[in-house]
């Protein structure tokens, strides 16, 4: 895989990468992509969280479940698209939590990357999919590598506000120390459950209330 991750998770995650399980990711992906399967995102994208979210910069959390299977949507930031890409349902649906939580202005785009400059951790539980097909990388082993990485932000690091919204990213609480983290649950944003907790969870806020009691700068949410 043509893979660009920054240096300080290169090195915090070396031991994962020379795992057997990670070197079969690498030959299943290859191997779909001689049978001239369409793997999203792009190979250049697939560690985009981790390559603009440094490791000691991360104040916040969001887990996905992995990323859009439609083309030119996505590019390794969970619920983000590139500009001039439409917004998916779930995505619209957290762009009015935050109008309703923080009164911000419904953004003209999809691109959460300012997010990630920020330090929140936009990390999907599969960083690849076949195209059309959702979840269609979720067996391949990277849940074993995601896990890995959330438990070793817990582990390492303290005062994270986790964001873990619907049933599938709520499962992964195992892996965090809610003793010196924040861990913030609600329904999925997607429009089958958005109606079911997610509106009205003020979880944007609240990040950003925990974070300036812990004398951390507050993240700017407008994109």
């Amino acid at each position: 895989m043509n893979v660009k991750i920054e240096a300080s998770w290169k090195e915090r995650l070396r031991k994962e990468f020379e795992k057997p399980y990670f070197e079969n990711i690498v030959n299943h992906i290859k191997t779909e992509k001689l049978l001239k399967k369409i793997i999203y995102p792009a190979g250049v994208h697939i560690f985009n969280a981790f390559d603009t979210t440094p490791f000691d910069k991360i104040k916040a959390l969001i887990l996905g479940q992995d990323p859009y299977h439609q083309p030119a949507q996505a590019h390794g930031l969970c619920f983000s698209v590139q500009k001039g890409v439409p917004p998916p349902p779930s995505l619209v649906n957290i762009f009015k939590e935050l109008k309703e939580d923080i009164g911000l202005t419904t953004p003209n785009h999809g691109d959460l990357t300012s997010w990630a400059q920020q330090g929140v951790f936009l990390l999907n539980a599969s960083l690849t999919v076949r195209a059309g097909e959702p979840m269609s990388h979720s067996k391949i082993g990277w849940a074993t590598f995601t896990d890995a990485v959330i438990k070793k932000i817990s582990d390492e690091k303290e005062h994270i506000v986790f964001m873990l919204w619907g049933k599938f990213a709520q499962e992964k609480s195992i892996f965090i120390n809610a003793e010196k983290h924040l861990v913030l649950k609600a329904a999925h944003p997607s429009p089958l459950s958005a109606n079911n907790g997610f509106f009205g969870c003020k979880h944007f806020s609240k990040a950003n209330e925990y974070l300036m009691n812990h004398g951390i700068a507050p993240i700017d949410w407008k994109i």
